[in-house]
Parts: C-alpha cells; sequence; structure tokens
C-alpha cells in the first residue's frame, strides 16, 4: 500500500472532500497538507509549480501530480481498489463504470454550479447580507435536479449501480450540505434513503460529516 500520497486542500471544501473520502474507503495512509482560503499555499510558487491553476484538491503519488477532483477520485480507485481490499470501487467492467461515471461529471457540470449560490448563500454569507432572490431561484432549480437523482435512485441502490462506487462520492459530499439547509425540501424518499445509506459509512462519517463553515 502506497504511503507517498500528499493530498492538499481544506478540508471542507466539497472538491477536496471527494479526495479525502475515497482514500479513506480505500483505507490509504496519506499526508493531508491543509491549503486554499484561509490556509493559503496555493498561490506560492512550489505550489503553482505543482498546479499552475492555483485550486484545490490537489493530489501528488510519487512522480504522478494530479488536480480535479473527480479525475484524483479516478485515479485512486484504479490504481488502489484491488490492492486495498475494494475491488467494488472500480469495476472491471466498463460498462458498470461507466454508469457512475455520468453522474460524477453530471455532478459538477450541472449541479455545482447551480447549487454553489445556495450554499454560499446559506453557509457563508451572513444572513443580513444574503440575496434571497438568487438563494430561492437557484435552489428551485437544485431541487429539480435532486427530483432527477431520485428517479435514478428508485432503480438503483446507488448511482453507481447495485453497489457504491466512486460515482456516489461527488455528489455525496455535497447531499450531506443539501440535508443541512435550513429549507423545507421536496418529499424526496429514494435520495433520502441513499443518503442515510451513506451516513452508515465510516469514511463519510470521518470526512464529509463535519460543521459546515
Amino acid at each position: 500500500m502506497s504511503s507517498s500520497i500528499t493530498i492538499w486542500g481544506r478540508p471542507n471544501s466539497n472538491n477536496v472532500k471527494k479526495a479525502l473520502w475515497i482514500a479513506a474507503e480505500l483505507g490509504l495512509k496519506y499526508k493531508h497538507v491543509l491549503a486554499g482560503l484561509q490556509h493559503g499555499v496555493n498561490n506560492t510558487p512550489e505550489y503553482l509549480a505543482l498546479n499552475p491553476n492555483g485550486v484545490i484538491p490537489l493530489l501528488k503519488d510519487g512522480d504522478l501530480v494530479l488536480w480535479e477532483s473527480n479525475a484524483i477520485v479516478r485515479y485512486l480507485a484504479a490504481e488502489y481498489a484491488v490492492s486495498s481490499g475494494h475491488p467494488e470501487l472500480w469495476p472491471a467492467s466498463a460498462r458498470t463504470r461507466a454508469a457512475g461515471d455520468k453522474w460524477m461529471d453530471w455532478t459538477s457540470t450541472t449541479f455545482a454550479g447551480i447549487y454553489r449560490d445556495v450554499f454560499w448563500g446559506f453557509f457563508r454569507t451572513p444572513e443580513a447580507e444574503r440575496d434571497m432572490a438568487l438563494i430561492n431561484g437557484n435552489l428551485a432549480k437544485v431541487n429539480k435536479l435532486m427530483a432527477i437523482v431520485d428517479a435514478q435512485l428508485a432503480k438503483t441502490a446507488y448511482l453507481s449501480g447495485a453497489e457504491f462506487g466512486v460515482g456516489d462520492i461527488p455528489l455525496g459530499c455535497f447531499i450531506y450540505t443539501y440535508f443541512n439547509l435550513p429549507v423545507e425540501r421536496p418529499s424526496l424518499p429514494n435520495l433520502g434513503r441513499w443518503y442515510t445509506d451513506l451516513q452508515k459509512r465510516k469514511a463519510y462519517q470521518d470526512v464529509v460529516m463535519i460543521p459546515l463553515t
């Protein structure tokens, strides 16, 4: 098992949580370097030499340097799932992997941008300064997207298919904050069941279910 892994990022970032969560599921040993916002680091010459984008998370595994959170999740699963005793996290079938893979990218390309204003509005903006028209408008869009997820989860136990897999990790990070929003949510029983299942995972408890800041 590799012990040469370093992950940079602040633990309250949903994108960083993806990397830390898959590492925890795999039981990997790694060094965690706090970076981003109040921690700085990601704007230093040393960091930019590794990731010229200056964003988090960043992974270094031996001589491999990797950014983009979904790419990091896929790499760690592909590289270590079998040796760590968790082959279900990277199924041999490309067809099975693809079923969850689309939800990873859907979360980043369709969901995250719309959800960002909702999350920042409630958790990182003083109440007196909140743009409630913007927040509520995007929340309505988010709820429609969650209905799409709910419909999928009526067919399969997880977004990855019959078993938990990497396809569940990106949205799984966001869903913790969604169910902690101080708002009324529509009835989405399959989404709620999936979230309950995620909460039973120790890696999810340790990495994702931390105070919201």
